[in-house]
């Protein structure tokens, strides 16, 4: 059995400027950062209507997506000491109070492991058909593409969510390599 290196691998053929990825069997995909709201904060007159416009989205969409979320541990110990050197400016016993009680539930939502953060992306794609002009092909993909993301981001932004497209190869990059690595990342985060 032949060893293979992770480039060839790995399903990515070519990162563009634009944010827009080629993957090895001729599909392009586009990513792009969910910024959510928070549902459970809402009215039930809110939440009826962020239900509803969550519907539009589903009907308008007509095409595949695909939703990610990652979730990671958060270290909140540069948190914490912030919060006690501000402490040790102030004078008044009530927000040290305040203060030291708020440490001691970071201390102990730390111990527990129950912090983290969580990133949510939505993929987009579109396919290479093979025999067309290659050149042509590949513009008129990333053209859908980004029709497709303008599609997603007016019917989300509706529901109240923020949609980032993201566009530089070093976030697309930074994406890819934090999904790959996510043992990595739990274990450094764990310490």
């Amino acid at each position: 059995m032949k060893n293979i290196t992770v480039q060839e691998w790995l399903p990515i053929e070519m990162i563009y400027n634009n944010g827009i990825v080629k993957l090895k069997n001729n599909k392009f995909i586009k990513i792009l950062k969910i910024i959510p709201i928070n549902y459970n904060l809402k009215s039930d007159l809110e939440k009826e209507s962020i239900l509803n416009s969550y519907k539009i989205f589903l009907k308008t969409c007509n095409f595949n997506i695909q939703i990610l979320i990652q979730s990671s541990k958060e270290d909140l110990s540069n948190h914490i000491f912030n919060i006690q050197k501000n402490i040790q400016k102030k004078e008044n016993k009530y927000l040290n109070y305040i203060a030291q009680n708020y440490i001691e539930y970071i201390n102990k939502i730390n111990l527990n492991k129950k912090s983290s953060s969580k990133n949510f992306y939505i993929i987009i794609s579109n396919i290479q058909n093979k025999k067309e002009n290659l050149m042509e092909s590949e513009e008129i993909i990333k053209s859908e593409l980004k029709e497709k993301y303008f599609k997603i981001k007016e019917c989300l932004s509706r529901c109240g969510n923020s949609v980032y497209e993201i566009s530089s190869k070093k976030e697309i990059k930074k994406i890819f390599y934090s999904f790959l690595n996510t043992r990595k990342n739990i274990i450094s985060n764990l310490k």
